[in-house]
């Protein structure tokens, strides 16, 4: 398993590293707001590892690790069609159990596809599908459903801040029998506000429901913020983040906060 996982990650880093584009110079405050912009035309494969505390009865720590290459595709003059992919790798521990007993491995891969206008004006937005695929290596790790939905994100870009949401909507229409269907509903709302030399603040929480849950067990609503920097190593641009949220309505077993960890290799054009 720790084998296959660690070739998966490598295919990954040598496609974008070994086709990164030569890219005219660009400055740290542009590059930085071009990483706060989902539809943006712009490479990227980010590495975002959220850390989730307070698990269950027995305080339990959950750990994912998500994988989100972004890939722009110039469609036409007026259209691009931006893929963002999110690839989790999942420590999942029992949470009957006060320690010890973790399940590792690949969590359910989803595929966001946006439509959006190479010339949005103020308000840049991008509309499309969401695919979410049962390729979970482990029963406890995904829902075992085939799912599908809608997809958009909206922005806009004023003086240093940068302002805008994400949501989906996904419902199964294949897949185990023996497991629930799926009807969920995620919101991503994102405030930027872009200081000197690439340095950024930053709340982005993910804001999830799940209609099929129990009364009480349908949202998970997190508070919260940190700041980012854009680096160059080498020549090569790295987006870095850290953030921290509070869950102020949480499911019954669910976690009381998250620490995220970012960091991104961002190939400009």
């Amino acid at each position: 398993m720790k084998k296959n996982l660690v070739q998966f990650l490598s295919a990954i880093i040598l496609t974008f590293l070994c086709g990164a584009p030569i890219y005219a110079e660009q400055t740290a405050e542009e590059l930085a707001k071009k990483t706060q912009n989902p539809v943006a035309d712009l490479i990227s494969v980010p590495f975002q590892n959220n850390l989730n505390f307070g698990l269950g009865p027995h305080n339990r720590a959950q750990n994912i690790l998500n994988i989100q290459p972004v890939v722009p595709i110039k469609l036409s003059e007026n259209l691009n069609l931006i893929t963002r992919t999110i690839a989790p790798i999942i420590r999942q521990p029992d949470l009957t159990r006060d320690s010890g007993n973790n399940t590792n491995g690949l969590g359910d891969i989803n595929i966001s596809l946006f439509f959006s206008p190479t010339n949005s004006g103020q308000v840049i937005w991008g509309l499309g599908p969401i695919l979410q695929f049962p390729t979970a290596t482990d029963e406890v790790l995904g829902a075992r459903k085939w799912s599908a939905g809608p997809t958009g994100v909206a922005l806009t870009m004023q003086g240093p801040w940068v302002v805008g949401a994400i949501a989906n909507q996904v419902w199964s229409y294949a897949g185990n029998d023996d497991r629930d269907k799926v009807s969920a509903f995620l919101f991503q709302y994102f405030v930027n506000y872009n200081l000197k030399d690439g340095l950024y603040l930053t709340s982005s929480p993910i804001i999830t429901a799940n209609w099929k849950a129990t009364s009480g067990n349908k949202w998970v609503i997190p508070f919260g913020g940190g700041m980012g920097k854009l680096w160059k190593v080498h020549k090569q641009p790295i987006n870095t983040q850290v953030q921290a949220f509070y869950n102020v309505q949480q499911t019954t077993f669910g976690p009381d906060w998250m620490l995220r960890l970012q960091v991104q290799f961002l190939f400009p054009k």
